[in-house]
């Protein structure tokens, strides 16, 4: 069974790229940031709903595939500005193939440290129970696909073990923080997918969220393991042209790009799977004998336990209060010590 290549769509406007889209007849993506409706009155973005009208463009298309905007939400407004029943009146409108899970990426640029990474996991696991809950509540259990995080292998071994209810045979399971992962290396892209390969069980399969297209030989590897990718890499390729020759980026250029994209990942789909070295697995960071820094440790770690669980919800961790929750327990271990 061959890779599926998912084309990650801008935004749903009728014209040169949707129509381009519906020629191919490829499997689309869309974001949900791209149907969002923003309001800047109040002199900052203001999320105002969702552009549902939109949606009608849709059809024709071969297929279509929600995605919670993750990394854009967190990289342009912080945190999600839509909560999980937000995001499921969007996932009711339209008929889509696949709605991926609300998640919190791991990229450097937004889980600075080891610590911050183990939180964005716990708040994913707990993400992915209220969406499937949503999902199962609204009749679209079989829609819904669950999002994998993390930043190192086992990383998203720990993410998988909580949300094990999920990985059943049959089950497209996302695999988020990998558009600007590097393909090799011990925390590259072909060593999560190797692990996962490992760990998962027979049957489950993989949706590499924003894969490198150079990355196919090597995932080709893995069998029927991953079923298939997504990118909007094309984009980048149509401003850089943009900016080579002096034009503006139209839409219409834009969507040559994307035909090309497309036929050089069928290109590489067709070269000989490649396998990667073994790969040794990088060291899990010491922690620390430093007394406050215990004590922040293990703060976020009651904290992510209580989130997983369900007692506290996905979006309630912040440093003020991590901070609080240590001191407490700080207090406690001086008050044994001079017990």
């Amino acid at each position: 069974m061959a890779i599926e290549i998912v084309i990650g769509l801008p935004h749903l406007n009728e014209g040169p790229i949707l129509a381009r889209a519906r020629r191919m007849v490829q499997p689309a993506l869309i974001s949900a940031n791209a149907l969002s409706r923003w309001s800047k009155a109040k002199g900052w973005p203001e999320w105002r709903g969702w552009r549902l009208a939109q949606l009608a463009n849709a059809q024709g298309l071969a297929s279509l595939d929600l995605d919670s905007a993750g990394f854009v939400a967190m990289k342009r407004y912080g945190g999600y500005a839509w909560s999980v029943d937000d995001y499921f009146r969007l996932a009711t409108a339209y008929p889509f193939r696949r709605i991926a899970s609300l998640d919190y990426c791991t990229e450097h640029e937004i889980a600075g440290d080891r610590e911050e990474v183990l939180d964005r996991i716990s708040r994913t696991i707990r993400a992915n129970r209220d969406c499937r809950d949503r999902a199962r509540d609204l009749g679209l259990a079989d829609r819904f696909m669950p999002v994998l995080q993390g930043r190192m292998p086992a990383d998203y071994e720990r993410c998988a073990e909580g949300l094990w209810w999920s990985m059943q045979p049959g089950t497209v399971v996302g695999v988020g923080s990998m558009c600007r992962r590097e393909i090799a290396g011990p925390n590259g892209l072909v060593a999560v997918v190797a692990h996962l390969d490992r760990i998962l069980p027979t049957g489950v399969r993989l949706h590499i969220f924003g894969a490198k297209g150079a990355a196919l030989p090597w995932l080709k590897d893995f069998g029927e393991r991953v079923a298939s990718i997504d990118s909007q890499a094309y984009g980048i390729a149509a401003r850089r042209d943009a900016h080579r020759r002096r034009v503006s980026k139209t839409d219409a250029l834009v969507a040559e790009h994307l035909q090309r994209w497309t036929r050089l990942q069928f290109q590489r789909l067709r070269e000989p799977a490649r396998r990667a070295a073994p790969i040794v697995a990088p060291a899990i960071p010491e922690l620390t004998l430093d007394p406050w820094e215990v004590a922040i440790a293990e703060a976020r770690a009651e904290i992510r336990a209580l989130i997983e669980s369900g007692d506290l919800e996905h979006d309630e961790m912040t440093i003020g209060w991590i901070e609080q929750w240590a001191a407490d327990l700080y207090r406690t271990q001086l008050d044994r010590a001079d017990a």
